[in-house]
């Protein structure tokens, strides 16, 4: 016996530690699909695919628009050939003696650079030689053009104002090759190994005359590369052009107006920050005292500012004299000033994350601002380890945490996570110009969540998938359902509900099954109430039990429906109308009755609904005597020759259907009496002139029938049978007619309350 004990505490131990283990089990199996979704990232993330990048750009296009850069004055103009200068000073190309008188106005000014965003690749046709050689073509010329034909070329002067001024010209780099290559005015330099393998890599050039080009301090590309989507998100500082690494307009200008000799390149191979690797990338370029952060392709990232009026300057303004000498030095002098085209049909329209339609010059311009105040946007060389340990962190806190907080409190989770990774990387974007992409870790955690959510859900169908399995053959769907959803349901009780109850069923039942064996009349009954189980679904009524031929249907529970009045009384009529187009549709076949026809019953009250029934078994159902009334109600359905009976506290909530009142009754095991009503159809028969005819004789016979003038009432009823009168009140009017005549043989006393006594059950 001592040893009782010790066996009962060893079973109650072994019995913990296999619920331990299950719950562990399921633990694991639940936690595990976000393990391998977590590890499948990592993976993916050394080889992200390209949508990944699309989504990193419309994450930092979002992070400019939301804070572009401060516009500040870093000594960078734009002098922009803009439509009122075309306007005012002729089509272009403009003659070269405006870009020489442009030029030195600049140089007069005090510019520290003037760059042109344009290539003076084809001579002037307006120079005095070419001018001559045209004018002598023309056979009415006359003269001796010689003194002409002897002034200086326009592209020469044009060269002398390059060489007067710190000036710098534009040339476009070419995937096609040719025999143009661009002025080299001063030397790269590389600190380590060039990085040509990864520069855009150019094999033809288009360039500005010699005159021109020769003569200019400095020269620099124009191109610029925009993504798959036509956005330029970075400006290449250097490119690689046949070997030759050369710089782009932006650089070259900085370089000019420092006086500095040389563009110097840092290497990824000659620093030691250099990690080692395969290809050798770009840190950095210098250029005098500025040193500028680059991509390992040697672009500089841009951060936009919004479009400012300060920047610009229209180029007829400086043509025309329209700025005085003070207000030129104010604006150009100690600038760096790049001239564009901004008139329509000239312009070199590019898209930014800010701007749809930027200006090429103004990019050029802002790059030059960027340089200038050391406002970079950078990529650090930790940022891509330092997303994937953060992705791999907060897919572990997610796959460990949610299992154990469930869906609701594990979604929280994941949603502050979320919210922690899309701030921090917006913080670090707007305080300290880091682009630090928060799409991996977002990822990380979405995915690992809906992994975990998706198991979870699994389970939880697979368990309410066992109840239907075990219980759908023995209780109704609706029921399961609830179960499957709430097992705490399994309890007996119920609730009182304002609901509306529908009885129908099948006059002359008995016939019909005198005339068909079992399984013809189970048939009959399939065929019959399918499409009127289909009607009253779908006027949201709960189907409550078939009782043979009948059925009882109710509304306003389970689930609330504001209507269930209008519902229930649209549903009776349809299911009038379904029988009618059975009847036709079924008149050739011998597996039907002929001409089947139903009696409806409708009433609406407080009722108790509920699981009833026993512990062993339950049924959703409900009871009162709302329910008993609507019963009664279908039962007179037979006596009065009419389809739908209608309750008074049913009738009242049904304003404009089309309604008539028949009589007063008290029905039995109710000493209450009730007003009895025929629905005739939905509120659009209401104005019909035959139901308005026939409502009104049906009050004429019931005023004078309840005040005892019997022959009024005779001749009421001979109007209501009379033509003009919808057919369906002739049971009604043959009911009438015998009480009229009985009271003429046997008047009522005189306590008489003109209610009739209901004998049907």
């Amino acid at each position: 016996m001592g040893a009782e004990p010790e066996t009962e505490r060893l079973k109650e131990i072994g019995s913990r530690l296999a619920r331990s283990s299950l719950s562990l089990t399921r633990y694991i199996a639940t936690a595990g699909p976000g393990l391998i979704v977590a590890l499948f990232l990592v993976i993916l993330h050394n080889f992200p695919p390209p949508f990944v990048g699309s989504i990193s750009n419309l994450v930092f296009d979002t992070y400019q628009r939301a804070y572009p850069r401060p516009y500040e004055d870093a000594g960078v103009r734009v002098v922009d050939i803009d439509d009122e200068s075309i306007r005012r000073l002729g089509q272009w190309p403009w003659p070269r003696t405006d870009a020489v008188r442009l030029t030195d106005a600049l140089t007069n000014a005090g510019a520290a650079a003037i760059a042109f965003d344009v290539v003076f690749s084809e001579p002037d046709r307006t120079s005095p030689a070419r001018a001559v050689e045209i004018l002598r073509q023309n056979p009415e010329a006359r003269g001796d053009y010689s003194e002409i034909a002897a002034l200086t070329d326009h592209d020469e002067l044009l060269g002398q104002a390059m060489a007067r001024g710190p000036t710098v010209t534009g040339y476009f780099l070419t995937a096609e090759a040719n025999a143009q290559r661009p002025v080299e005015h001063a030397g790269v330099a590389v600190s380590g190994t060039p990085p040509l393998d990864v520069l855009r890599e150019y094999k033809g050039a288009i360039v500005s005359l010699p005159v021109i080009g020769e003569r200019a301090s400095g020269a620099g590309s124009v191109s610029l590369d925009a993504g798959r989507d036509d956005i330029i998100r970075a400006v290449p500082l250097i490119a690689n052009f046949n070997g030759q690494i050369v710089p782009s307009l932006s650089l070259e200008a900085l370089r000019v107006a420092q006086g500095a000799g040389a563009v110097l390149v840092r290497s990824s191979d000659g620093s030691g920050e250099w990690g080692g690797g395969d290809v050798t990338t770009v840190l950095a370029v210098k250029t005098g005292d500025l040193q500028v952060p680059t991509t390992d392709i040697g672009e500089l990232w841009m951060h936009y500012t919004a479009p400012h009026p300060d920047r610009i300057v229209p180029a007829w303004r400086i043509l025309e004299g329209d700025l005085p000498e003070a207000e030129m030095r104010r604006l150009f002098e100690g600038q760096i000033v790049f001239i564009g085209t901004g008139a329509i049909g000239l312009r070199d329209i590019r898209s930014t994350p800010i701007q749809a339609g930027e200006l090429g010059v103004v990019i050029h311009a802002q790059a030059a601002e960027q340089m200038i105040l050391g406002k970079f946007l950078t990529r650090p060389d930790w940022a891509s380890g330092a997303e994937r340990m953060l992705m791999v962190m907060l897919c572990l806190l997610i796959a460990l945490s949610a299992p154990a907080l469930g869906a609701l409190r594990g979604g929280v989770l994941a949603m502050l996570a979320l919210g922690g990774v899309l701030a921090g990387s917006w913080f670090a974007f707007r305080n300290s110009g880091l682009l630090l992409e928060p799409i991996f870790p977002a990822l990380g955690v979405v995915s690992v969540y809906i992994a975990i959510t998706a198991v979870s859900f699994y389970r939880e169908e697979r368990a309410r998938s066992h109840i239907h399995n075990a219980f759908d053959r023995y209780l109704s769907p609706e029921l399961v359902d609830r179960i499957a959803r709430d097992p705490g349901q399994l309890e007996l009780g119920g609730e009182v509900r304002q609901m509306t109850v529908l009885f129908s069923d099948v006059r002359g039942f008995s016939r019909i099954s005198e005339r068909f064996g079992p399984q013809e009349l189970i048939g009959f009954l399939i065929n019959l109430l399918t499409p009127m189980t289909d009607v009253l679904l779908a006027r949201k009524a709960t189907i409550d039990k078939y009782i043979g031929d009948a059925v009882l249907a109710f509304w306003n529970a389970p689930l609330d429906d504001p209507d269930h009045e209008q519902n229930a009384a649209y549903a009776a009529l349809e299911m009038l109308e379904t029988v009618k187009r059975l009847n036709t549709d079924r008149a050739d076949d011998s597996a039907w009755p002929g001409q089947v026809a139903i009696g409806i019953g409708l009433n609406t009250g407080p009722c108790c609904v509920g699981n009833m029934g026993s512990r062993q078994r339950l049924s959703y159902s409900l009871i009162g005597d709302t329910v008993n009334l609507a019963s009664r109600l279908e039962s007179l359905t037979k006596a009065y020759a009419v389809n739908i009976l209608v309750g008074e506290d049913l009738a009242a909530r049904l304003p404009g259907f089309a309604l008539v009142e028949l009589d007063v009754i008290r029905v039995i095991g109710r000493d209450a009496p009730e007003r009895i009503f025929v629905l005739m159809g939905p509120p659009e028969m209401s104005s019909d002139p035959a139901f308005i005819e026939t409502a009104a004789r049906m009050t004429a016979v019931l005023e004078a029938y309840r005040s005892r003038d019997w022959a009024a009432a005779e001749t009421a009823l001979e109007t209501l049978r009379g033509a003009g009168t919808l057919p369906g009140l002739e049971g009604v009017a043959a009911i009438y007619a015998t009480r009229v005549a009985d009271f003429r043989q046997a008047p009522p006393p005189d306590d008489w309350d003109g209610v009739s006594q209901a004998l049907e059950k």
